[in-house]
This record gives C-alpha cells, structure tokens and sequence, in this order.
C-alpha cells in the first residue's frame, strides 16, 4: 500500500489494522515535494516493491502531471492491478470507519448518514426483542451476582447507577447500569482513566465483561435504546462535544446501543481524539446498517466478552 499524502493521519490501531491487510506500507509526503519529485518518489517505491493499492490522501489538490501519471501506470502489465483509491473511499473499504474532515469545508459525507427507514426499524425492535429474551435468561445468574457483590464490595451505595444520556433526535432519558465505583468518588469525571481508583474490583470484574451495561435492558424495552447502536453518551458531556465537533449531534439520527460497532472496535475513550475516532466508526455503522453487520456486532461483543477484554 502506497500512501499520497498525510490529510487523515493514521492512528496506532488503524497502522495495527492495516499491518494485518498489508504486507508492504510507504508513505509519501505530498505538499511538500514539487510534482516531479513525487512522481519520483513514486517511480522508486514501485521498482523496489509491489504495491496493490495507492490511496490519495492529499489535503492539497492533486496536480494534473500525477493524476496523469497514475492513470497511465494501469496501462502497464506490471501495473494493471494497482486500485488508485481516496482517502474517503479506503477508511470505509478497509477500515470501516467514515472519514471525517478536520475543519467544515467539505460537509459532502454528511448527505449518505441518514436514520433507518421504516422497515429497517421493525427489523431493529425485532432483534431488540429476540436478543433481550435470550440475553434475560443467559445473563440471570450474572445479573443476581452483580447485585451482591457490588452490595458487599460497595455497601454506601444504590446498585444501579442512573444517568441522564442523549438518544434519539437528541432526547434525554436516564440510562440504567450496575453500579462500578464508589459512591464518595467523582462520578462525573468526563474521563474514566485506565486503573481508575475509583473502581471497585467486581466494578472492573463487570466492566471487562460489559456485564454493568445489563440493566440497560429496561431502557431497550422502553423503547429508548436498541440492543446495538452508538453508546448512549452522558448529556453534560455530549454538550461539550459538539462546541468541539458540530456535526457530533448526527449520530443521534439513531437510537443509542448497549453494544455497537464503535464500542467492539475503538477502546474507550480517554480524550476528544478517541471521541471523534468512535464517532467515524458510528457514522460507518448508520450509513452502512445492515442485519450482517448488526451479526457482526453481536459476534464481536461476545468474543469481547469471552475474552474477558473491554473494548
């Protein structure tokens, strides 16, 4: 793989991913380099190494002497197999994410997210229905236990904890979980922090597993929740999200999720960086919603599970 440019930088995860995919990875720098140096650069890589694939990602317009060149290079046999692809095109066919611009001049990618349609949502209630009945009866030892030991670990509070979070077309409702830290803590830390003291041990227990996130249960029969889709944010927090990202708020075309294609891709976030790479990953998920990838998402969340490793 041949990258053009640095406009979407890579992430640690992302350079793993495409590790795996990959065998050969360059990089070219684009701005600053005249044309012919690039093509340069370009001709050398190519001699030295196969490539299956270059991805423009290039903040600066493509000048006509590249565009020029790559196009031609499909016409050599050692070359015609070579896919010239957008940035755009390849985080979505490669990592299954949307590409998100770092400022507001190009807002095209907005147009394709759009909520489920009418059929799509009976197809939703339907698997939120089908998965809460095996989910109660799967999950009834799990749920008795969690609300004796977070009695026993963490007696000076309520088992659950409740939440206003954001939902649908941007409604409040108050999110149920079992109870992972103690009560005379900062609950409102906008962050969890890895080895957070604030947790208790079967606090963190739950966590790995996702077993907190069973009483949300009640909110997916309530209508208020699906089964899979974006995590169900904290309001104070999405309020400050959007001063940062404006088009956070799209996300919310969609009801929230106890799992979701963010939550078994992206480890939790720590900072405004991980929000906006879950946030690519959330706008994949509704552009693209599908019952194969809704199958995918319960796979990857029990294989979460199983392994013990919170995502």
């Amino acid at each position: 793989m041949l990258i053009l440019g640095e406009k979407y930088k890579f992430t640690k995860l992302d350079e793993d991913n495409l590790i795996k995919k990959f065998k050969n990875i360059h990089k070219i720098l684009y701005s600053q380099h005249s044309s012919d140096e690039v093509i340069e650069q370009i001709e050398t890589i190519l001699l030295k190494e196969k490539f299956s694939i270059i991805v423009l990602n290039t903040e600066k317009k493509v000048s006509k002497q590249i565009i020029t060149y790559l196009t031609k290079l499909r016409y050599q046999d050692k070359f015609k197999n070579i896919q010239i692809i957008t940035i755009e095109n390849f985080l979505e066919k490669y990592l299954y994410k949307c590409y998100i611009p770092e400022d507001g001049s190009d807002l095209d990618y907005l147009a394709e997210i759009k909520g489920y349609t009418k059929f799509q949502y009976l197809q939703k209630r339907f698997i939120d229905f089908f998965g809460i009945f095996w989910l109660a009866i799967f999950s009834f030892y799990v749920y008795q236990k969690s609300k004796w030991m977070i009695r026993k670990e963490s007696p000076d509070g309520d088992i659950y904890f409740k939440q206003k979070r954001v939902g649908y077309k941007n409604r409040e409702f108050t999110c149920i979980k079992f109870r992972s830290m103690h009560t005379k803590t900062d609950f409102f830390n906008h962050y969890t922090q890895k080895d957070d003291p604030r947790i208790f041990n079967w606090g963190e227990y739950m966590r790995k597993r996702r077993y907190d996130e069973l009483p949300q249960m009640w909110n997916i029969l309530k209508g208020e929740m699906h089964l899979i889709g974006p995590r169900a944010e904290w309001n104070e927090l999405v309020k400050k999200y959007e001063k940062k990202l404006p088009y956070y708020n799209y996300r919310h075309l969609v009801a929230p999720g106890i799992t979701g294609w963010a939550q078994v891709n992206y480890p939790y976030g720590f900072n405004l960086e991980d929000t906006k790479q879950k946030l690519m990953y959330d706008f994949y998920y509704i552009k693209n919603w599908n019952l194969w990838l809704e199958l995918k998402i319960v796979w990857k969340t029990a294989m979460v599970v199983l392994k013990k490793k919170g995502v």
